[in-house]
């Protein structure tokens, strides 16, 4: 049995006349954080939302745990384990933390199951259940990020699809939430693929990386070797001392190495 749990190939994506990601190829293994990093507009949303059923693709397929999820239901690829945190958080805000959680299983029909889930993404985030009475909509924006995981999470997924989670955090919440991120994938072995700007973070993070650029994959490895690329390092991590063969190689758009 392949240690694959999710395979894109040659994936294209469009809204309208406009192709968003073409001929998108990736793999992520069981086990593993995995990260497909790029600037905005690249078109890394797009590949979570082709994976999750939200958007058809034209062309291409994906595969989770060996079956064939192309333009599935999305709620038929919940119930099959993998589970969407979207970008910008999407909580209910006139429902309480509480009532948001119990959304996250309305797939499910354990109750035992769900109760003991929801208190262990208490455990992780042991303000959610402080604030467990409260509506959502009053919650910081650090707090809504922490219960739209946690949410995920009371869906027991295998697999778990992070959207821009450090989006509009500030760096020390930003580093809070990869805490628990990297906790939640070591403790339960839940596999998590996260796209993000903060480039820095998600490599540190992550065992794996794809870097997108215009809809395409532009370059993959291990992310201890993506982060001493001097592509990656000069327009990704800010980092100078990359020097201008990177920057030459970025302006005559040639492959990257």
């Amino acid at each position: 049995m392949s240690d694959e749990i999710l395979v894109l190939s040659n994936v294209e994506s469009a809204y309208g006349p406009i192709r968003a990601i073409r001929g998108v190829s990736l793999k992520v293994r069981r086990g593993e954080i995995a990260t497909v990093l790029g600037s905005n507009g690249a078109g890394k949303t797009t590949i979570l939302k082709t994976i999750s059923g939200i958007l058809d693709p034209r062309r291409g397929s994906v595969h989770f745990k060996g079956d064939d999820i192309t333009a599935n239901d999305p709620a038929a690829i919940v119930r099959r384990g993998l589970v969407q945190v979207p970008e910008g958080r999407e909580v209910f805000p006139l429902l309480s933390v509480h009532d948001n959680l119990l959304m996250g299983a309305y797939t499910r029909t354990d109750r035992d199951g769900v109760a003991r889930d929801i208190e262990q993404a208490y455990a992780y985030f042991p303000i959610l259940k402080e604030r467990e009475r409260q509506e959502a909509g009053l919650l910081s924006g650090g707090q809504q990020q922490m219960l739209a995981i946690a949410r995920a999470l009371v869906a027991a997924p295998e697999m778990i699809l992070l959207d821009e989670p450090s989006l509009g955090l500030s760096p020390k919440l930003t580093r809070e939430i990869f805490e628990i991120v990297v906790r939640i994938n070591r403790e339960r072995g839940t596999t998590i693929l996260v796209v993000e700007q903060n480039a820095n973070m998600a490599l540190n993070v992550a065992d794996y990386g794809y870097v997108l650029e215009n809809g395409r994959i532009v370059m993959e490895d291990r992310c201890a070797v993506l982060r001493e690329k001097d592509d990656v390092k000069e327009f990704y991590l800010g980092m100078k001392e990359a020097g201008v063969r990177g920057e030459r190689r970025w302006k005559k758009k040639k492959t990257w190495r």
